[in-house]
């Protein structure tokens, strides 16, 4: 059955604290100062949820602070996007779920008590918007969003694929969680594309690795060339009809503009820039998201690794209401169709 997106969201009354009428800097700190709701999710269209782990960054610590920063920067965030024409918070009904439950220096028992809590979301048909915390948590999410949705499409941003087979010794860390993923059969790499990779390698294999993987890959120099519009248009050649989880690591930005991060890379893209690269997704069949990687403490004055966040968050959340928007299209995400055909181990290419 049909609804009126911007109707139901206004029935069902969540909708963010008016900066015109109670300052930002007051009250507590929800994602764009959304109501903070985890027990009852009917009526949602999306939770946003924190998850605040980083056991598994391997150079600096520090994004388990990155949803609670993320969430200060976002008291910035009104609801009308002007670049997509779309009333965020009109169109969607948003609420702030909190955090997930972690276990501080043990990733699988984390990903246990955190895919419990990410199921009781995605049970309800809620989109889950997830901040992190170190991109080892995208794991967790993409079992429980894949659950429902069978292999996905991943469009990843990042300035490292995260394919290695292990580090330290360990398979579950933030620089293997797409090829654990892969391995579970969670994601289809056919279907698939990785973009924005660069900074030193320990050797040139680790550019071919996810192609031998069946990603396709695109360096920083050769997506820069490319433009976020052509990267739009290659995304929705490569995905097909598969359902797309998207994930975005904050150290797909230079440092000069996101610093605040666990493993910085220079010679990346502008803040500008990645609005753009994500803004070129719309229509694509998202259901589900993350933001990643970043960590407070190592951010400049002004916040501008979280304010990228936060913004970022907001951008995708404006794809999933252009979509609800959509006659046909507002149908709950639970009932998203789950994708047949078997999972690719090989057919990367570089574009």
């Amino acid at each position: 059955m049909e609804r009126e997106p911007e109707v139901y969201a206004r029935q069902a009354g969540y909708r963010p604290i008016d900066a015109r009428l109670s300052p930002r800097f007051a009250g507590i700190r929800t994602f764009a100062r959304l109501p903070h709701v985890r027990d009852d999710l009917s009526g949602v269209d999306v939770a946003i949820i924190g998850f605040p782990f980083d056991t598994a960054t391997s150079y600096r610590s520090g994004a388990r602070f990155g949803p609670e920063g993320i969430r200060s920067a976002s008291v910035l965030l009104r609801p009308f996007n002007a670049h997509q024409g779309v009333d965020v918070f009109e169109a969607l009904a948003c609420v702030d779920f909190g955090d997930v439950t972690i276990a501080p220096g043990d990733t699988v028992i984390t990903y246990e008590r955190a895919q419990a809590d990410l199921v009781a979301v995605i049970n309800t048909g809620a989109f889950p918007l997830v901040l992190g915390g170190d991109h080892a948590i995208t794991l967790a999410e993409l079992r429980e969003v894949a659950r429902v949705h069978g292999p996905l499409a991943l469009v990843h941003l990042d300035s490292h694929s995260d394919t290695w087979d292990s580090y330290f010794g360990q398979p579950y860390f933030h620089g293997t969680t797409f090829r654990r993923a892969l391995e579970e059969g969670l994601i289809d790499p056919a279907r698939s594309i990785q973009a924005g990779l660069r900074g030193p390698l320990y050797s040139a294999d680790d550019f071919e690795e996810p192609r031998r993987l069946g990603f396709a890959t695109l360096t920083t120099d050769e997506l820069r060339a490319l433009g976020p519009a052509a990267y739009g248009e290659l995304v929705r050649e490569r995905i097909g009809e598969r359902p797309v989880f998207l994930t975005f690591d904050v150290d797909f930005c230079d440092p000069a503009y996101a610093p605040g991060t666990g493993t910085p890379e220079v010679g990346g893209f502008t803040s500008a820039e990645a609005q753009a690269f994500v803004r070129s997704l719309a229509g694509v069949p998202l259901v589900g998201a993350d933001v990643v990687e970043t960590a407070p403490a190592y951010d400049g004055p002004g916040q501008p690794t979280a304010l990228l966040a936060a913004n970022i968050a907001w951008e995708i959340l404006a794809l999933v209401a252009l979509r609800e928007r959509v006659p046909g299209g507002g149908e709950r995400l639970a009932q998203g169709s789950r994708s047949d055909g078997q999972t690719a181990g090989n057919g990367g290419e570089r574009l």
